[in-house]
């Protein structure tokens, strides 16, 4: 089966170390005037390691262009990590930068309350998100039939689903912590052992 490549244009800085703080497998060449970077891929939840020129060293937190026709000067990208890979800096930090995503893209997150479907004949994807029942799926199910969702807001007066930015940033955390997890609706596969980007 053809799987497209995925890639990210945009990411977030969970951390910057040099290389000595934490020497690469892999034998990958980091320059003296760079820096390692743990980054979050905005649109598929990508974990990453880039090398980051002292020059260009962004703030923690800070959501940056990744694209490939940024200069290799300023960032390239080493390789795809998982979530055990990331330093504890980055774990802390990726807890506010999932929220901050779920927060700033409200209309695709809300896209998924409007189209999602069952994951087995038994399960649906909405009974995934934490604090979503059978008794809310159908619930959700029966109202988007009648008018598809407008936002957070729309979802909690309709259905009374109370926290609906916590509930996805706490599935899209546990997709990233758990390598086995095979109903994966927001986080792309985690990266194999070998190298891969």
């Amino acid at each position: 089966m053809y799987r497209s490549k995925k890639y990210e244009d945009f990411a977030y800085v969970l951390d910057i170390f040099s290389p000595e703080h934490r020497p690469l497998q892999h034998n990958i060449m980091i320059g003296k005037n760079e820096l390692i970077a743990q980054m979050l891929g905005e649109q598929f939840f990508t974990l990453l390691e880039a090398a980051i020129s002292v020059k260009h060293k962004p703030l923690i937190g800070i959501r940056m262009y990744i694209g490939r026709d940024v200069p290799r000067s300023i960032l390239r990208i080493i390789r795809r990590i998982r979530y055990e890979d990331l330093t504890q800096n980055a774990k802390n930090e990726l807890i506010n930068v999932v929220r901050k995503i779920v927060e700033s893209d409200e209309k695709r997150f809300i896209e998924f309350f409007n189209t999602s479907t069952p994951v087995t004949p038994r399960m649906h994807a909405l009974e995934l998100i934490p604090g979503i029942g059978k008794k809310i799926a159908m619930k959700i199910l029966e109202e988007r039939e009648i008018q598809p969702f407008s936002s957070y807001e729309d979802l909690k007066k309709r259905v009374g689903f109370q926290d609906p930015v916590k509930a996805l940033t706490n599935r899209i955390l546990y997709e990233l912590m758990n390598v086995d997890e095979k109903h994966r609706i927001f986080v792309r596969e985690p990266a194999s052992q070998i190298r891969e980007i």
